[in-house]
């Protein structure tokens, strides 16, 4: 084969497609499992990076939360589990991946991710963000949410996992 043959056949080499679905998944629910499942079939890898945040106090630590993650995704080929403390976008450049995935639940919602996206497009303009709908089943549903029915032995059966139902009540119980 010639050489400008073959430098053609590899700038033709697709570029694999990588996408990050950021956020504390503090727990993970059946909403962010629909989010990660969808997006997992659009991309070729889909990184779920759970956000290190200091200023919050999470129920379950991180590596908590990227072993379940990680439980729960398994069945998923192209899901890697992270995690990150710094700027989102920075993140993003280490992972080669240009696109963010934010999960949309209302209004409400998209005005605080309309900022987040403009504010991540200005830290550099060649990320871009998509939002994802939620299934409708799903929209009322958060983490806060199932962490304040599983505080008070509530049935959170239909909202997370059962792996994630087991641990919030380990939890729980813990504290007494």
């Amino acid at each position: 084969m010639s050489m400008n043959k073959q430098q053609g056949t590899e700038s033709q080499a697709k570029k694999e497609r990588i996408a990050v679905y950021p956020g504390s998944f503090d727990p993970v629910t059946y909403g962010h499992l629909d989010i990660i499942q969808r997006s997992a079939k659009q991309f070729d890898r889909l990184i779920v990076a759970v956000l290190n945040n200091t200023s919050k106090n999470p129920l379950f630590t991180v590596e908590e939360r990227k072993e379940l993650l990680a439980e729960v995704t398994k069945d998923i080929p192209n899901v890697e589990i992270d995690s990150f403390r710094d700027l989102l976008v920075r993140f993003m450049r280490s992972k080669n991946a240009d696109v963010i995935i934010r999960g949309i639940r209302s209004v409400t919602d998209f005005e605080y991710e309309l900022q987040l996206a403009s504010t991540n497009h200005m830290l550099d303009g060649e990320i871009e963000t998509m939002f994802m709908m939620t299934n409708p089943k799903y929209s009322y549903l958060s983490s806060s949410i199932v962490k304040e029915i599983a505080q008070f032995k509530g049935n959170v059966k239909e909202l997370v996992p059962p792996v994630i139902e087991d641990r919030l009540k380990a939890k729980y119980e813990a504290r007494g």
